[in-house]
């Protein structure tokens, strides 16, 4: 099975060089050409310190949003165990990335056009050896996102919860990091595990946090300041509020329907939650110089950084 992958991924890289002239230097693009040919991409992962907290819905949500606000959002299911964005979409999937590891498919091929403008990479789901790819296969399957680089304006990483292998890469290597937290105990304990080992261990130094089911404006802001007085004071990180999302009825309904709440009931609570979320990644500072690019997300995962 490993030699498949080997496979697999040597066939990745020669179709990418083969296809797009700018990948044949991924690792160290010449600066003339990342100005020409590539434009800043932002790549944001959604992570949590425990399953259970609404971290897809989340991811779904605020990649509709964007989507609305004019932007290209690509969302990848990077839950690569356990997938399932494609699931709290309704969407039957015949390809996905494991399909992409195997070089049976490229990334443009397994793409699904998803609700709201939204394009999705889906991951596989009870497949054993996909849950388990080491740091390099993980950088095998980003590599391809850099022949797709003209053709979004945003990433979306929904990464699995915990701290995996997989978790770790993908957040260390984004420019921006959504942990999701809901008021619970092991949520807020596992949040700040999580914000703990990449910053000790990784050098990630800024966390944006959003409180999910929030009973009020007050309470999400009271969960922020909780976990924020614990960061302050034993790590080094900056840890930024990113909203609350409220308890919502219509958004249970809407996930009962396999609908984004966004489009089921456009009007609702946790809609205009995502809204406002969304317009404060437009607000966000762009990223400049390599970090800008796709290249940059590659890089990390290939140097272990």
């Amino acid at each position: 099975m490993l030699n498949d992958q080997a496979a697999g991924l040597r066939a990745l890289h020669a179709q990418q060089k083969q296809n797009s002239p700018a990948v044949q230097n991924t690792l160290n693009p010449p600066k003339q050409m990342m100005s020409k040919q590539q434009k800043p991409v932002r790549v944001i992962a959604v992570a949590s310190g425990k399953g259970g907290v609404g971290k897809t819905n989340v991811s779904v949500n605020l990649g509709i949003q964007l989507s609305k606000l004019g932007n290209r959002v690509l969302l990848m299911d990077a839950d690569m165990g356990l997938a399932n964005v494609d699931i709290m979409l309704g969407l039957h999937t015949k390809y996905n990335l494991s399909h992409v590891l195997d070089g049976q498919k490229t990334l443009r091929e397994v793409i699904m056009q998803g609700p709201g403008g939204l394009k999705i990479i889906p991951a596989a789901s009870g497949v054993r050896r996909m849950a388990q790819l080491n740091a390099m296969e993980n950088a095998g399957i980003i590599n391809a996102f850099s022949e797709l680089s003209d053709e979004l304006d945003v990433l979306i990483i929904d990464t699995a919860a915990g701290i995996a292998d997989s978790v770790v890469s993908f957040c260390r290597a984004s420019q921006e990091v959504i942990v999701v937290v809901t008021d619970e105990p092991a949520s807020i304990t596992d949040a700040y595990a999580l914000i703990k080992v990449l910053s000790r261990d990784y050098q990630v130094s800024r966390f944006r946090l959003l409180a999910n089911m929030a009973k009020s404006p007050a309470h999400g802001r009271q969960l922020y300041e909780k976990l924020s007085k614990v960061t302050e004071q034993f790590l080094d990180v900056s840890l930024d509020y990113f909203g609350a999302v409220p308890y919502d009825q219509s958004l249970k309904d809407a996930v009962q329907k396999q609908i984004p709440v966004t489009l089921f009931r456009p009007t609702s609570l946790s809609a205009n939650a995502f809204e406002n979320m969304a317009h404060s990644v437009e607000r966000w500072s762009r990223p400049q110089g390599a970090s800008g690019y796709l290249q940059f997300f590659v890089e990390n995962l290939f140097q272990g950084r």
